[in-house]
Order: C-alpha cells, then structure tokens, then sequence
C-alpha cells in the first residue's frame, strides 16, 4: 500500500492486482503502465514484470494492518474487474474492504458489465457498505455513457464517475444516483487537450443535480504549471464518509488470517 498518494482524490492506493490491458481511448496513455514498464526485467522490484495482469496475494490483507482511518484507492495499478482476476479473489479483495471498515474504499473501473454483474449476484452482500464506493471511468460518450448506465443498475451506497482523462464535450449527464463525480485533463507526454467548456458543462450540471463535484487537474505534458483552478477556484467536494471504530490489533490479525484461510491465500 501506498500512504501519502499523490493523487489529489484519495489518500492511500492498494494494489492486490498489478498490470492491466487497454479496452478504450482513456487508457492510450496510462500512467499506469509507463510507470510499470519502467522497471521491467529488475530482478526483486514489484513491477518487474512490467504492467503484465498478475494477482499479488501478499497484498491482499494490507488494509487490517493499516489502523488510521484512510481513503484508499484500489488498484490504482490494474482493475479489479479485469477479465483475468478470478471471481474468488475479487471476492476476497472485497471481503478485505468489508472488515476494514473504517477505512474509505474506492474501486473504479472500466469493466462496468462485470461490476454490475457481481455487485447483482456474488457481491451482492457488500454493495451497500457505506463505505465502499463503486465507481466507473467515463472518458468519452461512446464509452463513457453505457458505463454510467451499468452503474446505475448496480446496487451501491455511493456510485461515483470519473470523467477523466476528459476527451471530449461528453454532453448531458443523467446523474440520477450518483453521489460524486471526479473530472480532469490528461497529463504527461502527448497529453489530448481539455476544453474548459466541458469542464464548466460538468461542474454545472452536478451542481444543478446536487452531486459533488472534484475537479482534479488541467493536464499537459506539465501539469504542475496548468494547475487545479477552474474558473478562479478548486473543487475538491467528496460525498459524506461513513466512520466506524478501528478494530483492536489482535482482532484485525485474526480477520486477515481467516479471508486468507477462507480463500486458500495463507
């Protein structure tokens, strides 16, 4: 796990799933997997096997050691409802975020089918824990549309979208159930440009919907130099966070040896 993130939205990343495969225009440039790749072929470091899929089971427990209360992103590196991760590991991953409930957990995806599939039928036990959001990108309307609808039709406590990278005006929103919408500019080399018109269509419609609003970035090939400012001012809303008391040390060690027995990981 990674502490002190330094993307603007959350506060830790999680990673029990490494490597992903592109499926749409948003994931052209990943950041993701240029990182990754950096490091392909060093012996003993985590990415090297580059950004190919693989399941990391050490990592599975990491958030019952973790006693603050956290924001965490999962699989800031991969996708948890990639077609290659089994549905007894998701399972276990989100059996982790259901007792570590004092933490905040974010998963975001792209494969919306599948998360609206699991969240209907095996997860079905965990899709209304305040305290996991369940979130889909939404880069585009071609794209982007379908999977806010999948969303929709999953049962969740908090659906959030992140329109980000933002490729294009991506027009009117149903934003009905939604509890929070992220957006931003892609950065790094050969970043797509980002109007401010888009941006302002998105911001005006969550406010008129009443959803909060995160606008995370310009973008650019520099975007410490473009910044965070629309319009003169940040926007960093988030839905409530629910809170619940951090289970005692033994307690938080005998969960994580039960998930790892329970899904033959130990």
């Amino acid at each position: 796990m990674s502490d002190n993130s330094k993307i603007e939205w959350t506060d830790a990343t999680w990673n029990p799933v490494r490597g992903c495969t592109k499926i749409s225009p948003g994931c052209a440039h990943c950041y993701a997997e240029t990182f990754a790749e950096r490091f392909r072929g060093v012996p003993g470091h985590p990415y090297e096997h580059g950004f190919d899929l693989r399941l990391v089971p050490e990592k599975l427990v990491e958030p019952l050691r973790w006693s603050k209360p956290r924001m965490i992103f999962v699989n800031s590196m991969s996708d948890l409802f990639h077609e290659g991760v089994n549905e007894d590991y998701i399972e276990a991953v989100v059996d982790v975020m259901a007792t570590a409930n004092w933490h905040t957990f974010q998963v975001l995806t792209k494969r919306s089918l599948r998360l609206r599939s699991l969240l209907q039928g095996r997860l079905r036990r965990f899709a209304a824990l305040p305290h996991i959001w369940w979130g889909v990108s939404a880069e585009n309307r071609k794209h982007g549309l379908p999977r806010i609808d999948h969303l929709r039709a999953a049962p969740a406590a908090v659906r959030f979208l992140s329109i980000e990278p933002l490729l294009e005006d991506i027009g009117t929103l149903d934003l009905s159930e939604i509890a929070w919408v992220i957006t931003g500019g892609e950065s790094g080399a050969g970043a797509r440009p980002m109007l401010e018109s888009w941006v302002c269509s998105i911001r005006d419609q969550c406010e008129e919907a009443g959803v909060q609003f995160f606008f995370k970035q310009w973008g650019g090939v520099r975007k410490s130099k473009t910044g965070r400012l629309l319009a003169g001012k940040t926007h960093d809303d988030f839905p409530a966070r629910s809170s619940a008391p951090v289970l005692p040390l033994v307690d938080r060690l005998e969960c994580a040896s039960q998930i790892q027995s329970q899904y033959a990981l130990g």
